[in-house]
């Protein structure tokens, strides 16, 4: 059990032993005490003034009294305006110590029984996958890990979007265009030769808009009227019909995509449980249109279009089938969402899709609810904000993205770079500093990406990101390294701790962060918010630097203590090496 939850439920038997009152844990409300104030955790006293009748001050000094005599979790105490601030007896913490010191994954908890899927990525098959595509990878990727250490069995998903008309953009630009190119024959990866014709498209479809326009059209009727439009929603039309010779090049295109995409992932250290297609998925979803205008949910206008209508909700109506019967997005959505819980029967389907899609995740929900589909309540939508450059906004269509191959190259560069200027290279191979170059720049990315709450807007700067001092993976990373350093030197295997040994300040609030990772893991996964996981282990890093600065370990003045700080050493490090994990960072153990 974890110390607060000790605390807890020494309050909760210290309020019935002091005022006759039950109280359950969950009522009880227990902080980190303020750095300005004596103590570890304080109570919050305030709600209970109600329940005993007593002033805050009040309550605060008589449970205090209570808990000195009713526990030895506590050697102090102090009361600050109705605050109950609790020094905790170092013994708790040398205990926690001792017990865990060596686990290599102090977070694990218990299985709860409950089942989530995390469906992230979900790239489109007409282009590679690009920067902004990469804090929603990390934030799913990581969540996943998150949720499995917080006792939930997890399912990875990944949806694929595969058809629709912005495929068919790709397919007819490279008929028109192509001359027949390929990976092979051009020696560009599958995944970008696509995409290249994509904003090839877009090229051709201004001119020909402008053109168009220049012929005396109206811009909107320029915009449909192209020819390069109308072929390629021409070529939809006859993808929905089977044509052979469109499913062809559809199946060919996209295999270009799925094994670019291939390579990606593996660099990106991620991994999916279920691949989903829209594909597969957007016929049923058309189905179920159907049953539900059959049944009055739905509503089909004079073109033979079917709506909802969901002004009743605040909203408007929303079209669910075009008049032709060709699918829009939201169909193929109420396809997935069921065709995924008919697989997995999940309690929480989490979806990680940014924040310009709220309306549209909103209407999901709100079409399954009014269908009665048995998926609807469990569907969550993680949004996130964008992620810019400092030029700025990306746009695929207009081929001013950033490849997200190319950002990697870019971000292991530049750890090759900072470390050399470091002059810390002496003793690697040379394979063995590619990997390290890897490891730090990936894991630079990657901390970046998922130190801002993802309900935030933010900004990647790369230099900043791989700062050795910084709020950085590579600042975490080398914490781990260096702790490591230290542990090789000692070459000691087991600890016995004594616990009559002195805990200076800053071990305690080493120790005190330790003690918590558990609860900031469920934390974490309850808020469906990973920064907490890279902002506590920034700090905890942060904290052990400073305690290395002044305290001696290997020369510690006595054994005792230095048997204790090389086993707060080697929790820090395991910790260190835990929460990283779950972000998908990789803990070097030389820098």
């Amino acid at each position: 059990m974890a110390l607060i939850e000790d605390i807890k439920q020494a309050c909760v038997q210290a309020i019935f032993t002091s005022f006759g009152k039950e109280i359950t844990t969950n009522e009880i409300l227990i902080n980190d005490t303020k750095p300005e104030f004596e103590g570890d955790y304080t109570l919050v006293t305030f709600a209970l003034s109600k329940l005993t009748g007593r002033k805050p001050d009040d309550i605060a000094l008589i449970l205090g009294e209570q808990l000195m005599q009713g526990t030895d979790l506590f050697t102090s105490f102090n009361v600050i305006k109705g605050f109950l601030n609790l020094v905790v007896n170092t013994n708790s913490y040398l205990h926690f110590l001792q017990e865990n010191y060596n686990n290599t994954l102090p977070a694990k908890s218990k299985p709860n029984g409950k089942k989530v899927m995390v469906e992230y990525s979900s790239p489109n098959t007409n282009k590679p996958l690009h920067f902004g595509h990469l804090r929603n990878i990390f934030l799913g990727y990581a969540m996943a890990e998150i949720l499995k250490a917080a006792g939930y069995e997890v399912v990875k998903a990944n949806l694929i979007n595969d058809r629709g008309i912005h495929i068919c953009k790709s397919m007819i630009a490279w008929q028109l265009f192509a001359n027949g190119a390929t990976p092979a024959s051009t020696g560009i990866k599958g995944d970008h030769l696509v995409g290249d014709y994509y904003v090839k498209f877009n090229d051709e479809y201004k001119i020909q808009i402008n053109q168009l326009i220049e012929q005396g059209f109206e811009k909107e009727q320029a915009e449909k009227e192209a020819p390069i439009f109308k072929a390629a929603q021409e070529m939809l039309r006859k993808w929905e019909a089977g044509d052979e010779e469109t499913m062809t090049l559809w199946h060919r295109m996209n295999q270009w995509v799925y094994d670019g995409f291939k390579v990606s992932y593996a660099r990106l250290g991620v991994d999916f449980d279920k691949m989903y297609y829209e594909s597969d998925t957007y016929l049923l979803g058309k189905e179920i249109v159907l049953q539900g205008l059959q049944k009055g949910a739905l509503l089909q206008k004079e073109d033979s279009s079917i709506w909802i209508d969901l002004s009743s909700d605040g909203l408007d109506q929303k079209l669910l089938l075009r008049g032709d019967g060709t699918s829009v997005y939201i169909t193929q959505d109420v396809g997935t969402a069921v065709r995924k819980y008919q697989d997995y029967q999940t309690d929480t389907s989490i979806y990680v899709i940014g924040d310009e899609q709220n309306y549209h995740m909103q209407v999901l929900k709100l079409i399954l609810q009014k269908l009665n589909e048995p998926c609807a309540p469990g569907i969550y939508h993680m949004s996130y904000g964008m992620v810019e450059l400092p030029t700025g906004r990306m746009k695929s269509r207009e081929g001013t993205v950033v490849d997200a191959d190319d950002m990697m190259d870019e971000m292991i560069a530049m750890a090759k770079k900072n470390t050399e200027e470091l002059g810390k290279v002496d003793g690697f191979t040379d394979d063995e500093l590619n990997q390290l170059y890897e490891t730090l720049g990936m894991g630079a990315l990657k901390f970046y990406l998922l130190r801002v709450d993802p309900k935030k807007k933010m900004i990647f700067n790369p230099q900043e990101s791989i700062d050795f001092h910084g709020f950085t993976g590579p600042f975490v990373q080398y914490t781990h390294a260096r702790i490591c350093s230290i542990l090789r030197k000692a070459q000691c295997d087991t600890i016995l701790l004594d616990t009559s040994v002195t805990v200076t300040s800053s071990e305690k609030k080493i120790l005190h962060q330790l003690e918590q990772y558990s609860q900031i893991v469920q934390q974490a996964a309850f808020e469906y918010n990973p920064s907490l996981i890279s902002n506590y282990i920034y700090h905890i890093a942060k904290d052990y630097n400073s305690f290395l600065a002044n305290h001696a370990i290997l020369k510690a003045d006595t054994e005792a203590q230095k048997t204790f700080r090389l086993a707060l050493s080697q929790c820090t490090k395991n910790t260190i090496a835990s929460a990283l994990n779950l972000m998908g960072i990789i803990s070097p153990n030389r820098m």
